[in-house]
Order: structure tokens, then sequence, then C-alpha cells
């Protein structure tokens, strides 16, 4: 009995434990970081003003080149720090960068969720690196007034710990000028397999990178342009530099499930998957599309694409909720076929310009027809 409950409690503490001290090849990985919200702070010996000193100065983590440990709200010279998620942040200067090793399994899959925006008015640009992987993501865009922007980059593991790096590339006039870095998150990634019921995989969105659980924030996926197979969304691809917005059923309004895509990028931004199908044989296209009920409003407008065929959806927000489903056929003209959705026009908040927004897609299916 003694040793059951040691075992007891053995495991109930792995569980409670931060992924990195518990066994990363038993543990299904979802949550921050080691010290992922950077709420805990170098010691006094470590820090001139705001600036680290030394190579292990932020706990948890390495840092090159001129990182600031910095608090959110007002700051010397006029400028201001939005972080939502909390009160401290990292602030990467000109080439600077901060990493922290990771235990996974390898051969899975990834996705990291971080906070990143902008601190000066010069472009920037983070570079996010994992296991021989890594993409730009240009952050002179802020998608949310708040300085809330969440982002996803998924990575595939080639061995059981990985380096996991975020790198300001840009080199300013002020060296301190640089985006902010917060809440980091990492989650492992559910393979998807195709079934005879459901052609398209994932298509209620259900599968997708970590959201936090205490921040109304959604996460934008931006995927990397030559490493489209590895997408923080299973199954789909984002098809140009414009993101979409992962939404969750606790903070948004979600037809179906636990989760939907919001098309924030208009015409600018395509969310597209490759299905298997049979040449000249007819398939049947479904999806649903609405608001959020976050203030989105407008005449808005989906526009679905599969083979030859088109159809515009159109849908009337009050930013209020709602939603409608829409079909087409379509005939398959090779073994396969890209499946794209996106958003005819751009939206913002009723009571909020600045935050870009748009007609959420759920529930995406293809089923063969007969003649």
């Amino acid at each position: 009995m003694a040793f059951l409950m040691s075992l007891v409690f053995f495991s109930v503490l792995s569980l409670s434990l931060p992924y990195s001290q518990a066994d990363a090849h038993t543990s299904f990985l979802d949550g921050l970081l080691a010290n992922g919200n950077f709420e805990q702070g170098p010691k006094p010996s470590d820090v001139q003003k705001t600036v680290l000193i030394g190579r292990y100065s932020l706990p948890k983590w390495e840092i090159s080149g001129l990182v600031e440990y910095v608090s959110g709200g007002p700051q010397p010279g006029g400028f201001y720090f939005p972080i939502p998620r909390g009160a401290h942040a990292a602030r990467l200067g000109n080439e600077a960068s901060i990493s922290q090793v990771v235990d996974v399994n390898a051969g899975s899959t990834y996705s990291l969720t971080f906070s990143a925006t902008r601190t000066c008015a010069q472009d920037e640009v983070l570079r996010v690196s994992a296991s021989g992987q890594s993409t730009d993501l240009p952050i002179q865009t802020l998608y949310s007034s708040d300085g809330g922007d969440t982002y996803a980059f998924a990575f595939k593991a080639t061995s059981g710990r990985v380096k996991v790096s975020f790198h300001n590339t840009g080199v300013q006039e002020d060296p301190t000028c640089g985006p902010l870095l917060d809440a980091i998150a990492i989650k492992e990634m559910v393979p998807l397999r195709y079934t005879k019921e459901a052609l398209v995989k994932n298509g209620g969105f259900e599968i997708g990178p970590h959201v936090f659980k205490n921040f109304s924030t959604g996460v934008f996926l931006l995927l990397p342009k030559i490493h489209d197979i590895i997408s923080p969304l299973p199954g789909w691809i984002v098809e140009s530099l414009k993101p979409v917005k992962y939404i969750d059923s606790k903070h948004f309004q979600v037809p179906e499930g636990q989760a939907a895509i919001e098309l924030v990028g208009g015409r600018e931004t395509a969310i597209s998957q490759i299905i298997r199908t049979v040449p000249k044989n007819l398939y049947k296209l479904s999806f649903t599309i609405g608001d959020a009920k976050n203030g989105c409003h407008g005449s808005m407008m989906v526009e679905a694409f599969a083979a030859k065929e088109t159809l515009k959806v159109k849908f009337e927000s009050l930013g209020k909720g709602g939603f409608k489903t829409a079909s087409f056929k379509f005939q398959a003209i090779s073994d396969r076929t890209r499946l794209t959705f996106f958003s005819a026009f751009y939206h913002t908040k009723l009571n909020d310009y600045g935050h870009f927004c748009g007609p959420l897609l759920d529930d995406v299916k293809v089923f063969p027809v007969s003649h």
C-alpha cells in the first residue's frame, strides 16, 4: 500500500510540475515553457536598470545580445509597453535573442504559441526557430489594439531535445528597439488520418495550437512559406503572409465544437487544404460561416473554391454572433483537389477600429455524391 501511495503521489506531482521537470516522453506537452511568462525575474545583480547582464541572467533562458527585462505600462522617453498577459516581458534589441532547450518526443510535431508586439515605429522582424526550422515573423502590423497579438509556429522534432529560439533580426538606430516577447507555450500536435467518413482533415479545427485559457485573444496563424506541411493548424495551409486567427469557444462564439477560424486578413489571406478525390466523381462541400460575437460587424462574404467551382456566401454581421451553413457540388478533375477559403472584405470591430477581424469559418466537410 505504501508503494501504491508513493506511485500515486509521484504521478500527481509529475502532472503539477512544469513539463521540463516531468518525463517529457510520457507526458503530453500543452502549456507554458519553463518561465514562459517571464514572471520569474533576474537577480538584482543580473540586471542594470532594465538590461540583463550575463548569458543566464533570465531564469530558464539563455540570452544573447541586448535583452531587457521590462514591466508593462509607461516607460522613459514617452513609450508605453502593453503586456496584457502579465506584469513582465523580454524585449529583444538589435540582433538579440533568447533560447531554451526543451525535452520532446523525436518525430512528433509541436506548435509554439507566443505573444509578440513591436515597440518602435520601425519595421521589426522576429525569427522563430526550433529543430532546424525557422520563420521570419513581420510584426509591424498590429492586429489587436491592446498589444495582445498572439502567434503560432509549428515544427517537427528531429531529436529528443530541441532548442527553441526567438531572434530579433533587425538593426535599428536605437539599439534597444525590438519586439516584446511574452507568454510562450508549447503543444504536441495529434497526428491526423484520413477516414472514409471525413475527406477533410481537421474540418472542425478542433486540433490546433495552445490557446491561453485566461486571455481572450485567439491565436494568429502565420506559416513559413517553405514549411507549409508543418502547420500549427494540422491539415491546413495558410496561403499568405497575412494571418488567419484561431479562436476558442470559451472566449468567442463558435458554431460547433471547441474551435473555429476567423478570417482577419481579407483577400490577402487564404486558408486551404488538399484532399484526395477520384477524377470525374461528384462531391459536396459544406461549411459554416458567421461572426464570433466579438464586435466584428458589416457585410461579410466568404469565397470558397473547389476544383472549377466557386461559391460566394454573404453574411450580415451585427457583431453579436450568429452563423449560417452553405454548400455546393463540384466535380473532381484530378486525384487531389484543393479547397480554399478567404474573406472578400476587410473588417474592424464596431467600437475599436484599430482591431482587425472578420468572418469565422467552421465545420468544413466534403462528401461524395451520386450522379
